[in-house]
């Protein structure tokens, strides 16, 4: 007899503490992808989608690095499930990336003259002051800023 398969995730110990964040933020995704974009350009209306993406991913970070809240066991988990970005992270941890916003901005394949987003330039050097990233309308993450 072969094995059933179940869809029955364990949820490791901690899973507690971090559920009802968690939870708020996938309904606001929800809300974000069923949310009309009439009168938006083609890439405003994926914005807040991005912004709640590293949204939890920030908080899911902050909780295994800076504040040590969680167990490794839960951290891997959250990433394994897809609650963070295991990429985006990566780069967080890397200096002069600390506080990146989205991998697009930084993929130069992506961008005129094989260079990074106008985000990523920091706010004393850039000509125009108020801009907005193309790709997920972040208004500067360099870490200089």
């Amino acid at each position: 007899m072969p094995k059933i398969k179940t869809s029955r995730v364990k949820y490791p110990e901690g899973w507690e503490l971090i559920e009802p964040t968690i939870r708020d933020l996938d309904a606001k995704m929800r809300e974000a992808e069923n949310d009309t974009h009439d009168g938006k350009r083609k890439c405003e209306a994926l914005w807040p989608i991005f912004r709640i993406s590293h949204q939890r991913s920030r908080y899911i970070y902050d909780l295994y690095y800076r504040r040590k809240e969680i167990s490794k066991d839960l951290y891997e988990f959250c990433l394994d499930q897809g609650y963070a970005d295991r990429n985006l992270i990566a780069k967080w941890k890397k200096p002069g990336y600390e506080r990146l916003c989205c991998l697009r901005c930084i993929q130069t394949r992506d961008h005129n003259f094989a260079t990074t987003c106008v985000c990523r330039v920091p706010k004393h050097l850039r000509e125009e002051q108020v801009i907005e990233c193309v790709h997920c309308g972040c208004k500067g993450c360099a870490s200089g800023d």
